[in-house]
């Protein structure tokens, strides 16, 4: 954590340049950097291009409109944006203050000093410029406005009051709120929260527009179907996270099971105290009304209907068995599903999956709308052409999370190696085998046909070609010199990011 002891005068050194002594805001108004004086001020690590940023500003937003009343708190946003126009255009989004963006010393500076890898980044400091915490973007997240003002102490009381609610738990308490004792189905019907006591309980937060709801929510309506046919004490209300009512109507009309009504007060309440972070979360209520699991629904993905009833013994006997079949994966047996037993290359043929046993394979999970793909594609160009000239029995296989066939052929036209068909329903399983949960991700397969390692792109950030063949050992031995060339090595790669779905860090 930066060391910050001052006052007023930290506040200035620390925001202003040699040149400029005033921020910025959407409008080009000026403030004076010494009207911040004896305020809270967040410094907000953002940048356009990251899609948690862009999910979780809105949010941010909402808490400094709530607060913005008491006068005593400013936020001033720190782009890590890559050109004035993508930085006009976030910013034209927030009603606070910013450090100009052709002051790249001064932001450069401000994610040195509080050793930012990664965003979204909020950074609050006190009245007096001291810093209460920089971790202000899980506050949010799990407080909203309740966390205002932000001290060590605030927090301190809400963790009490919601470990004292985790304590007392029930289904009432978790669905009932003055206004309201029950939920309703896609017909409208009004259901007593009564009705689901003694009940095993799934609390769906879901947002249809998002293509991981669209992948997950046939596989959750089959598990509840099938559970309904043996007669199991099971349900599912949905906890709907749209913005817009008929989104969510549209999406719940032909869903069998229950929701709170949109809009209910209770949502962002719920949100918060389960401290969900990107949808779709799936949360088990036991019937005792206790959190059975926070989210299975990584759980249901890869094992389906096995997975119920979601006790945690249950889930170990489930972890057991994936242990048992992963120690006896061969590249077959992840790449080959039924007649799909092929990958392409770049004019289309396909090449059989039986051609790349005993080679060294790296699984490239990418896609052309993502940014930091694209900043970590030329550095696996370099790293592949470097391999394959020593090593024939090395590859790699783009997999494509792009959303239209153009998009797939215009970057996957970039690419010198091969690549599952566009929309290959062998991604989704592989997704799920290696967690994929954000993109750029490198798997590497080694020769045996065994996983090597799921975070080949920190490898070849690092370390390019040298990397090859990405075992532990091969790692260990380049440790070495990354401390030898520490500066150099940082340089070369502090642009580089990985997104995942709650943050993007740098490489």
């Amino acid at each position: 954590m930066a060391d910050l002891k001052g006052d007023a005068d930290d506040l200035q050194s620390l925001l202003s340049s040699p040149d400029r002594d005033f921020l910025i805001r959407n409008n080009g108004d000026q403030v004076k950097i010494e009207d911040l004086k004896g305020k809270k001020v967040g410094l907000y690590f953002s940048a356009s291009w990251c899609g948690p940023c862009r999910h979780f500003t809105p949010k941010l937003t909402e808490v400094y409109n709530e607060i913005l009343s008491k006068g005593d708190f400013e936020i001033v946003f720190v782009s890590v944006d890559v050109d004035d126009n993508s930085f006009d255009g976030y910013f034209s989004k927030m009603p606070w203050t910013a450090i100009p963006f052709s002051d790249s010393v001064t932001r450069d500076r401000l994610n040195g000093l509080f050793t930012v890898s990664g965003i979204p980044h909020l950074v609050i400091l006190d009245g007096n410029g001291k810093v209460s915490t920089e971790d202000g973007v899980e506050i949010i997240f799990d407080y909203g406005v309740e966390g205002y003002p932000f001290t060590a102490e605030r927090i301190k009381e809400l963790k009490e009051a919601q470990e004292a609610a985790i304590r007392n738990q029930s289904l009432q308490s978790i669905l009932v709120t003055p206004s309201r004792d029950f939920v309703v189905a896609a017909d409208g019907k009004k259901v007593p929260v009564n009705d689901l006591e003694g009940k095993t309980v799934g609390l769906y937060f879901s947002l249809s527009t998002f293509h991981q709801y669209l992948e997950f929510t046939p596989m959750l309506l089959e598990i509840y179907q099938k559970l309904k046919e043996r007669k199991e004490n099971f349900e599912i209300v949905t906890i709907p996270l749209e913005s817009n009512e008929n989104t969510f109507k549209e999406a719940f009309k032909s869903l069998p099971w229950f929701s709170i009504p949109f809009g209910d007060q209770s949502r962002d309440k719920l949100v918060r105290y389960f401290e969900v972070f990107s949808p779709p979360t799936l949360v088990i209520i036991g019937p005792n009304g206790k959190t059975l699991q926070s989210n299975v629904t990584e759980a249901i993905e890869e094992h389906g209907i096995l997975a119920y009833p979601f006790t945690a013994e249950r889930l170990a006997e489930l972890e057991e068995m994936a242990k048992a079949k992963k120690d006896a994966q061969t590249l077959e047996s992840i790449l080959v599903k039924g007649d799909l037993d092929f990958v392409i290359g770049k004019d289309g043929a396909k090449v059989p999956v039986s051609d790349l046993v005993g080679k060294t394979i790296l699984l490239y999970f990418s896609a052309h709308w993502c940014p930091p793909c694209h900043e970590f594609l030329p550095k696996l160009i370099d790293a592949y052409d470097t391999i394959k000239e020593e090593d024939d029995a090395f590859e790699v296989i783009f997999i494509s999370s792009d959303r239209d066939q153009a998009s797939f052929d215009e970057y996957f036209s970039q690419m010198p190696w091969l690549a599952l068909p566009f929309g290959d329903e062998r991604k989704r399983s592989l997704s799920r085998l290696f967690k994929v949960r954000g993109i750029p991700t490198l798997v590497a397969i080694g020769k045996s046909g065994r996983t090597l390692t799921t975070e080949a792109v920190e490898m070849v950030a690092n370390f390019g070609a040298d990397a090859y063949p990405f075992t532990e050992e091969r790692l260990n031995e380049l440790v070495g010199p990354v401390s030898a060339s520490e500066d150099e090595e940082e340089e070369s790669t502090k642009e580089l990011w990985v997104c995942s779905d709650t943050v993007c860090k740098r490489a």
